[in-house]
């Protein structure tokens, strides 16, 4: 195959349609050969010489709780109030302090 040939990428994306046209039509196929048959059971015929039905019998959940005990530890918070020295500034305007007498 010889790279960037026009010819070989359009040959190449017609083959990869086909393909894919023909897995689609596949997976139809496989959707539409399988049937509910009761609570958990699913019928499904598989592609052989002739057809062969097997029955698939799913899976069950079942969801719930449970108590369970769980070691926790206990945290008290207290409250203290205790003195705290805190910064303060004091702005004077410039008129005030002209009125200072030196």
């Amino acid at each position: 195959m010889l790279p960037d040939n026009p010819a070989n990428t359009l040959l190449e994306e017609a083959l990869v349609r086909k393909f894919a046209a023909g897995a689609a039509v596949l997976a139809a196929g496989s959707i539409s050969a399988c049937k509910k048959t009761g609570d958990g059971e699913y019928e499904v015929q598989k592609p052989v010489i002739g057809t062969q039905t097997d029955t698939i019998h799913t899976p069950t959940v079942q969801v719930g709780s449970e108590t369970t005990n769980v070691a926790v530890p206990k945290v008290e918070v207290k409250k203290e109030t205790t003195g705290v020295k805190v910064p303060t500034i004091k702005v004077k305007s410039a008129s005030q302090n002209a009125k200072k007498s030196y």
